[in-house]
């Protein structure tokens, strides 16, 4: 530990003396050209003329290169994380989250109401998809634990855990926390039902603690696979054609193209 802390220190020292030497290296020429200058016009007048006018821009140098630049690129790099973070989430559903949909849908006994305004269709506009988020915000995420089978979504979850934890990995997910706050709710989910070896013989109060669960796991699940629709359709028209075709809320869904 010592030695590493060395070679660190070590490390930095060498690099404060280059850029020292740099700076020193650089103020040099610089006095030296402006002397060659005035050895062969002897005009002093000028060479201070321009260093002045030369110092004031340097201020709007700054400006430009530390502030506005930086933002431009700052604005381009926070697209380019967001746009792997859209890899990841596609991964996500395309593995995991359609087919918790699924299992969560089979638990609502309003299904048949949400599976009307969530059938997607290519004429959808940007304006249908934020009026569609608005009106999920007020849904009730009704969950009756006795509706599904609750120990097929326990394997679900219990077999893709690894993957999910691998996301979990992903640095991107920091400038997502809608979807970091889904993939935490899972994990939680997975937690309580693994933790119960029956599930078959749980309590009315225990079945209401697993239902708050599963319905805080099925809101954010339902809202992050919105906005991710959202994202294939102004993005990536192909995706997006098979994702429609994917539906989980469509009981009549095939990736066949027919007629």
């Amino acid at each position: 530990m010592d030695r590493l802390l060395a070679c660190l220190i070590g490390g930095t020292m060498k690099r404060m003396r280059w850029q020292l030497l740099l700076g020193i290296s650089l103020v040099a020429l610089s006095t030296i050209f402006y002397l060659i200058h005035y050895a062969f016009f002897r005009d002093a007048y000028h060479i201070f003329y321009r260093l002045i006018g030369d110092i004031a821009f340097a201020f709007i140098e700054v400006l430009l290169f530390t502030v506005i630049i930086n933002e431009v690129l700052a604005i381009r790099e926070r697209r380019i994380i967001l746009e792997r973070l859209n890899m990841v989430i596609g991964s996500f559903f395309s593995i995991v989250g359609k087919d918790l949909l699924k299992f969560f849908s089979e638990f609502d006994p309003n299904t048949d109401r949400i599976r009307r305004d969530l059938i997607i269709t290519n004429q959808w506009s940007t304006g249908e998809f934020i009026e569609m988020s608005k009106r999920l915000k007020k849904y009730d995420y009704a969950i009756s634990i006795r509706r599904g089978d609750l120990g097929s979504l326990k394997q679900k979850l219990i077999k893709e855990r690894e993957f999910m934890l691998r996301l979990l990995e992903n640095q991107n997910l920091l400038e997502h926390d809608a979807f970091t706050g889904l993939l935490m709710a899972v994990f939680h989910l997975v937690e309580e039902l693994e933790s119960r070896p029956d599930l078959s013989r749980l309590s009315e109060m225990d079945m209401r603690h697993i239902a708050g669960d599963m319905q805080r796991a099925y809101s954010l699940l339902i809202s992050e696979w919105l906005s991710y629709m959202k994202h294939l359709r102004e993005n990536y028209p192909y995706l997006f054609s098979f994702a429609m075709r994917t539906n989980p809320f469509d009981p009549n869904a095939s990736p066949e193209i027919k007629e």
